[in-house]
């Protein structure tokens, strides 16, 4: 639930934010045309810079924040051996996959887990933890950074931007369409917005924001399918199966909440309604996937 509420809350929190912003540059009078009614069209134009700047800012800042929330140490000389292995595999997966090569890295942490971000295929990170190179065989690494490599190749951190900024857009257009609703109906006002729509849009847009991230994450879900498919291309599908075997078996622990969406793997599938919040499947469903392609 915490991973769940961080993750609505960052979202909420941006569109707050620039609504906010807008509001007292005046954009936001569009919502009233004339005192009467509701400008659709200019409304639907609002809510989409709305929705997508928050989006297109997280997605430009994403490597930045990686960097830094997760204390990764770029690789710009190989120190030693392993780290030398680190940045020839993911080259060559690199250029196996037809991206540039991205930025690797390495964070300090004793689980085994890894990660992928950036804007764009050709301006990508892609960074591991300690813990996965003392605690994985190398054909099982190689297998996971391919997993990763396969994200940036595929393009995943652009498609889910994207997908996260149509949500935005429709949750801020609805949010303002139940506050005006209701702020007129309800409450009578006559002209312009009076308290109750201030307060209704909040309230909608939490709302509407948690049910649509069930969006997004099943997105999340579906793109570790993906990602796993390209990993067994690159590396091997037995490495691959064997890489997520062994995160299952050591339960790895989740990455923290603004990266969980990224990683390789997450703690245990909770049951019932959270699994609609899940950005991962749960690894027993990866490896079955995995066998039954093959």
């Amino acid at each position: 639930m915490k991973r769940i509420l961080l993750f609505v809350a960052t979202n909420v929190a941006i569109l707050l934010v620039l609504s906010v912003t807008l509001r007292l540059l005046g954009v936001d009078r569009i919502l009233n045309e004339q005192g009467t009614g509701l400008d659709m069209n200019n409304l639907l134009i609002f809510s989409a810079v709305v929705g997508f700047s928050g989006s297109l800012i997280s997605l430009a800042l994403s490597k930045f924040i990686a960097k830094r929330s997760m204390g990764v140490r770029v690789i710009e000389q190989p120190t030693n051996a392993s780290e030398a292995w680190l940045v020839e595999t993911v080259r060559k997966q690199a250029q196996a996959a037809g991206i540039g090569m991205p930025e690797v890295g390495i964070f300090d942490s004793p689980d085994m887990n890894a990660f992928a971000t950036g804007a764009n295929r050709n301006n990508a990170l892609v960074a591991v933890s300690s813990g996965l190179l003392r605690g994985m065989s190398q054909r099982e690494a190689e297998a996971v950074l391919a997993h990763e490599v396969s994200h940036v190749a595929n393009g995943d951190m652009v498609t889910l931007t994207l997908i996260q900024g149509v949500v935005n857009t429709f949750v801020v257009f609805l949010s303002r369409v139940i506050g005006y609703t209701i702020d007129r109906v309800v409450f009578k006002t006559e002209r312009g917005h009076g308290p109750a729509f201030l307060i209704t849009v909040i309230i909608a847009q939490l709302v509407l924001g948690i049910l649509a991230s069930m969006i997004v994450m099943w997105f999340s879900r579906y793109r570790e399918f993906r990602a796993d498919a390209g990993g067994a291309h690159l590396a091997g599908r037995e490495n691959m199966i064997g890489a997520l075997d062994r995160l299952r078996r050591a339960h790895a622990a989740p990455l923290p909440d603004s990266m969980q969406a990224f990683g390789i793997s997450t703690d245990k599938a909770p049951g019932g309604l959270k699994r609609l919040f899940m950005t991962h499947p749960p690894l027993e469903e990866r490896i079955a996937a995995l066998r039954q392609a093959a």
